[in-house]
């Protein structure tokens, strides 16, 4: 089950009291305070898992609460501190405040660590405050409570490339073709329900990532059909690859569909459209020589200055010259060349 936004709840423990005692020993007939301080609550830490890609534990949990610390004891022992929680999430998982835009932490990399709610401190016993003019002190603290808050973890796909586009293009099957993903393909709108990503190799020491955002079509920023849900996981990409069905028997228009896609992103997000773009036309294999469409994406492409080549995923033409394309745009922007 792929789950890319969940609301939290999460508790820190609560720090344990302090103690109030006083030592009984033989020879001592005043013996000193002695009761020990209580134990610190236990935090609640999310961290960055490698092999994750979903929300999925946070369905079924939305509540977590970490131990609270034991309270303090004589003999001046301190009570045991409430163990911490680490929740794992993806690489590529922002964390919100409930009702609030401000992004506390973004996960960009494996291995990172974020508190979010932290335990209360233990309450001093009473053998913390003796003084030489206060030897019998029977003052001590109650525990500090420990944080706690809603939060949204929202997970935003981090990919190198991001192939968009309508539905029943032909992302799903350029994907397979390149990589080692194996997404579901078949012959109707919205068969890709989830985003899928696989690693494309482009030799022994080259690879990058590429992500199959499900079909947009016009609307999507407002909700219609599945866009608005998996717009967000363009946001990182750093190249967008406009795949085009150029065959005869979409009953559309291709340059129209450019077009549409095009005001879908500058309406969600209108650094979108000034993102890094390659047009790449798809199902040239079905033409029977009518080259019209292609022809007219040609010269779009031009005239918006952008990549041009024409594919047919399916049979995999042209679709290495694609992917050294992908790979070479995406050396320079890393050398600050694009």
């Amino acid at each position: 089950m792929f789950v890319d936004q969940v609301k939290v709840t999460l508790q820190a423990g609560n720090g344990g009291n302090g103690c109030v005692s006083f030592r009984r020993e033989w020879g001592v007939p005043k013996g000193g305070p002695n009761g020990g301080r209580g134990g610190d609550g236990g935090s609640i830490y999310l961290v960055s898992g490698e092999n994750l890609n979903s929300l999925v534990f946070f369905r079924f949990h939305p509540i977590n609460k970490a131990k609270k610390g034991a309270h303090g004891e004589g003999g001046n022992r301190q009570g045991k501190n409430g163990k911490d929680v680490f929740l794992k999430v993806p690489v590529g998982t922002i964390v919100r405040e409930k009702d609030k835009e401000e992004v506390k932490f973004d996960f960009l990399s494996a291995g990172q660590k974020f508190l979010v709610v932290k335990g209360g401190k233990g309450g001093r016993g009473n053998a913390s405050y003796a003084s030489s003019t206060h030897q019998s002190p029977r003052e001590w603290q109650e525990g500090k409570q420990g944080e706690e808050g809603e939060f949204i973890l929202e997970l935003k796909l981090i990919s190198d490339v991001g192939l968009i586009g309508f539905p029943n293009v032909g992302k799903s099957t350029l994907i397979s073709k390149i990589s080692a993903a194996k997404p579901v393909i078949a012959d109707y709108p919205f068969t890709t329900l989830v985003p899928n990503l696989g690693v494309v190799d482009v030799d022994e020491f080259k690879s990058f990532v590429i992500a199959d955002i499900p079909g947009l079509i016009e609307g999507a920023h407002l909700g219609h059909g599945l866009g608005v849900k998996f717009l967000k996981h363009v946001e990182r990409t750093k190249v967008l690859v406009h795949l085009i069905d150029v065959s005869p028997y979409t009953g559309r228009d291709p340059v129209e569909d450019f077009g549409t896609v095009m005001e879908e992103l500058k309406a969600f997000n209108p650094r979108l459209a000034k993102r890094k773009q390659i047009i790449a036309v798809n199902k040239i294999d079905l033409l029977g020589g009518k080259k019209q469409a292609v022809n007219d994406m040609k010269k779009l492409a031009r005239k918006e200055g952008l990549p041009f080549f024409a594919i047919s995923a399916l049979k995999k033409e042209g679709v290495m010259e694609l992917v050294n394309a992908l790979s070479k745009t995406l050396n320079n922007l890393e050398e600050g060349k694009d």
